[in-house]
């Protein structure tokens, strides 16, 4: 899973960086660092006429700006003349640009006072550079007078390093531009339609808009996907494939608008081309042809890119369901050979006749024809053939198959030697009945002569003797019943004779000897009788007559006599498991608790005992003077590093923990009680955990020295001393696995409220820790971290920001483009960071720049922002600063807004609180007080001020 993980996140960058170049490759087509505006935005202003880019060159190529006659030319508001010519400048290529712009401003109709106008205010915010100013001078003789003697009284006004051409006609201006690159205007043939200009540059742009906001969010669905945890199960894995392939589908359909967006567009563009074989497009037009190009094959590397990502993606989603099917199916094929295996356990491998023997092969032979073998083999099948097909989670899937094949042998091997007992059984049963039945009646009457002695009378010494010789006296019976070996008797036929039987015949004569030798021999103060004493007399009824008994009557316990005589602690494992599930299956409500508790009480002990190992055997040996020469450089006093707070962790442990733990065995519902009575006291893994990175980096600087290889020795471990340092973080996450085990077999019992607020306690605690191992790698925060209060949140965002005093440019910026941003919540402030991957020897790992603070005493709240359901805004100082942060999910923005509220609230509160108190202090003294101002309010208002 991490393999794929890594690789998913690989492939991940390679498209995030493969789209980042198509944006960037758009920004620079249509110019965007230079051109501020689209022609949408100055739509009205450019229908005015008052500037043209028709399309013709000057000399080397230099791009023509006409100023044709308009009439409300100095009543234009300098903001739109300024719009309008900087969007024109901006238009032709760079090349084109670079040679300096042609301006051609006709005024024959007009006065001198116009073209003054117009020359100063060109001159005064034309922002490219100019070749040549060409002036078709006033017709009127007054006016060319006027405009004669006028320029050269003001051409130094003009403030213009370019000559200014002053024409009487359109011959003289034929004379420096050739007719070809003029319009009907100005005397040229060069074809122009304002109108259809307009049209061809909002479209143009529009589509650029498309391609990079195409890019964007196939950007955003590419970050949303490696962000998206993959579920556990079946149903929410074929969900989670759904709603991923619906995703991609929306968006291939996006693409394909795009591209018959862009298609329609090249098509009129080259339409207008072949109205005639003579007509040619002027340059404009063919830069516009290039551009709708170079659109088209960026939004083509753009598909390509995201459907070699989807691809990848894709398989391994498709890859997750079918180890979810395969871990699904794993589960109930385990179940299934379990309970054939604890069946197979259970079948009886001894027979007490024929017919029974004869039933219980037959039982066996169904137990072999059951299907969960079958299925088990196939499902182990269907694990090779998903390794064989390059499965990303083949360290998962290989040693589930080696299991169940592993069962399988398992089943088959025990059920071949059952088998085998059985048959062997069948067979001496069948050859060897009548030679059987007198050994066996003869067992069973020695049972009952062991249990009809009266135990009270056999602690006296005559008793006892007495009791002896009656035993002795049956064992002599054995030659008459030719049982002179019961041994080998039993040796030879142990396959056939119950468990009763073989207690009788080996066991119990010869302790029942040696307890009655010992009593005889010495007098003992008499015990409780607790042997039954049968009402009838202590001979034995003749055997021919004697029911056959091969065990207690059912819901009767067996004689005590005999079960005194079993030694219950060398029960075999699996008596003792069979034992345990009975145990389970009379009370379980009892049993599974303290099985829980067991477990916690066992593996606190072993954790307190390998802290131990680690506090003697290397933190102590750094002060071993024997050593001191073994000690690596980079170790000397760094000992608080490499340890960091462990022995402050084992004191609480050894000392307290484990001690309150174990009072609880009795009592598994106290435990819950036992984690909320030390919740500040767990709050010390916080520290270890935030020095684990400095630890670990100085265990990679000096790990491989010969002090710790001596002290791993002498301590006779087979891990290293990292691995033992691991286990505080391990044992932290452990506690919440055994509450929530606890939790399942203690609903509606005592101690279940406890048990959840102990375990929402701990996650709690998992978090803080997290958090806080993010907090550490905060760089660049001049101020005290510890003086913010506590951290409550911490998660990345897209931030857009709004300042009432800050630049428009900058303003308008702040619309369109987000800042990534890692933000961190604490009680007295929030903090806006920047995330940067460090790559350190080992592994990548965070670091967070801080880039800004905000007070939360000065902080409101807007909790729904038009536009977007993800979103929200912080504001500050009454909205002179205004932040619209975007989370990565609703549950996210819920959890972040909900915290923010507490906050504020919290404040608001305490505020009240000053506010009663410095009134009830100022209306004993002077029956006067000042109100405090109330914090800022949690607003629900949809903002008007960024436009997203």
């Amino acid at each position: 899973m991490l393999c794929w993980l890594r690789e998913e996140e690989m492939s991940l960058q390679e498209f995030q960086q493969r789209v980042g170049c198509v944006i960037t490759h758009v920004d620079e087509i249509m110019q965007q660092e230079i051109r501020p505006l689209l022609a949408v935005d100055i739509i009205e202003q450019l229908h005015r006429q008052f500037a043209l880019l028709s399309g013709g060159r000057g000399k080397d190529g230099a791009p023509i700006i006409t100023f044709p006659e308009y009439s409300g030319f100095g009543d234009l508001l300098d903001e739109d003349f300024q719009n309008v010519v900087t969007y024109l400048t901006s238009i032709p290529s760079l090349d084109a640009a670079s040679i300096g712009f042609v301006i051609i401003i006709d005024r024959r109709r007009d006065k001198w006072s116009s073209v003054k106008a117009s020359l100063t205010r060109i001159a005064g915010a034309f922002p490219g550079n100019l070749q040549l100013v060409l002036v078709l001078r006033p017709s009127r003789f007054f006016q060319r007078a006027v405009a004669d003697i006028g320029m050269k009284l003001h051409r130094d006004d003009f403030k213009m390093k370019v000559p200014i051409v002053m024409l009487n006609s359109l011959s003289d201006l034929h004379g420096y531009v050739d007719k070809g690159q003029l319009t009907c205007e100005l005397g040229g043939n060069l074809e122009y339609c304002h109108s259809q200009w307009i049209h061809h540059r909002t479209a143009i742009e529009n589509f650029a808009v498309t391609v990079k906001t195409t890019a964007q969010m196939l950007q955003k669905f590419g970050t949303d996907l490696s962000e998206t945890e993959l579920p556990n199960d079946v149903q929410y894995t074929k969900d989670l494939l759904t709603t991923h392939t619906e995703k991609h589908d929306k968006l291939k359909d996006e693409l394909k608008l795009a591209v018959q967006q862009g298609t329609t567009l090249l098509g009129c563009i080259k339409e207008q081309a072949a109205k005639s074989e003579n007509h040619k497009l002027n340059p404009d037009e063919m830069e516009n042809q290039t551009t709708v190009e170079r659109l088209l094959a960026q939004l083509d590397e753009t598909e390509n890119a995201f459907q070699q990502f989807w691809s990848k993606h894709y398989l391994k989603l498709e890859q997750c369901l079918q180890l979810r099917h395969f871990e699904h199916d794993f589960r109930e094929v385990k179940v299934s050979l379990d309970s054939l295996m604890d069946t197979l356990t259970f079948l009886s491998d001894i027979g007490d006749c024929v017919t029974r023997v004869e039933m219980l092969l037959n039982d066996l032979n169904t137990l072999e024809e059951k299907e969960s073998l079958e299925k088990a083999q196939l499902h182990a099948l269907h694990g090779d053939q998903l390794i064989q097909s390059n499965h990303y989670a083949v360290d998962s899937i290989r040693p589930k198959c080696v299991e169940l094949r592993r069962i399988c042998d398992n089943f088959t091997n025990e059920a071949k030697k059952k088998y085998d007992i059985l048959s062997k059984s069948n067979q001496i049963h069948k050859e060897h009945v009548s030679l059987l039945q007198s050994p066996m009646l003869w067992c069973e009457s020695g049972v009952y002569l062991l249990a009809s002695q009266a135990v009270d009378k056999c602690q006296s010494q005559d008793g006892a003797e007495a009791a002896l010789q009656d035993i002795e006296k049956f064992l002599e019976t054995a030659k008459e019943n030719q049982l002179s070996d019961l041994k080998n008797i039993h040796n030879q036929y142990e396959l056939v004779l119950n468990a009763e039987v073989k207690v009788c015949a080996v066991e119990m004569f010869e302790k029942r000897q040696v307890s009655l030798k010992k009593l005889s021999a010495k007098q003992t103060r008499p015990v409780q009788p607790v042997a039954p004493r049968p009402e009838s007399s202590p001979n034995r009824p003749a055997l021919s007559k004697t029911p056959r008994t091969t065990g207690p009557a059912p819901g009767k316990s067996p004689p005590l006599s005999i079960l005194g005589f079993i030694n219950v602690s060398a029960l075999t494992n699996t008596t003792k498991g069979l034992l345990c599930n009975w145990c389970v299956l009379t009370d379980p409500v009892f049993f599974l608790p303290r099985h829980i508790m067991n477990e916690l009480i066992e593996t606190e002990r072993l954790y307190v005992e390998e802290l131990q190992s680690i506090m003697e055997g290397y933190a102590a040996e750094l002060d071993n003077t024997e050593l001191s020469h073994l000690i690596p450089t980079a170790l000397e006093n760094k000992k608080d590093v490499l340890f960091g707070n462990l022995p402050e962790i084992y004191e609480f442990h050894n000392r307290t923990f484990f001690k309150e733990l174990e009072n609880c065995m009795e009592r598994p519902e106290l435990v819950g009680t036992c984690f909320l009575k030390r919740k500040e006291e767990l709050q010390i893994y916080e520290k270890y955990c935030q020095n684990k990175p400095r630890s670990e980096a100085l265990w990679r600087q000096c790990g491989d020295g010969l002090f710790f290889q001596e002290c791993q020795k002498k301590l006779d471990h087979k891990l290293s001393l990292d691995a033992y340092l691991l286990k505080p973080v391990q044992r932290i996450t452990k506690y919440q696995l055994m509450l929530k085990e606890m939790l399942k077999c203690s609903k509606n019992q005592e101690g279940t409220a406890e048990l959840e607020e102990a375990l929402a306690t701990m996650l709690d605690i998992i978090k803080s820790v997290n958090d806080s191992m993010h907090q550490i790698a905060i760089t660049g925060f001049e101020g005290n971290l510890s003086e913010l209060g506590k951290l409550l949140m911490q998660g990345s965002f897209n931030v857009w920001t709004d300042h009432k005093k800050g630049h428009s440019k900058v303003k308008d910026l702040a619309r369109f483009k987000p800042m990534q941003r890692h933000l961190f919540l604490y009680n007295k402030m929030l903090l806006f960071c920047k995330k940067r991957e460090e790559t350190t020897d080992e592994k990548p790992s965070p670091s967070y720049s801080f880039k800004h603070s905000l007070k939360m005493s000065a902080v409101g709240i807007t909790e729904n922002v038009k536009g977007d359901i993800k979103k929200f805004e912080v504001w500050y100082n009454g909205r002179e600063e205004v932040y619209i942060i975007q989370a990565p999910s609703m549950d996210v923005k819920n959890m972040w807004v909900s915290e923010i509220r507490k906050v504020l609230t919290g404040q608001l509160e305490a505020c009240r609180g000053i506010q009663c108190s410095t009134h009830s202090h100022t209306h004993t003294h002077t029956h006067t007080h000042t109100p405090l101002p109330p914090p800022p309010s949690s607003s629900m208002h949809q903002s008007p001020t960024v436009p997203l």
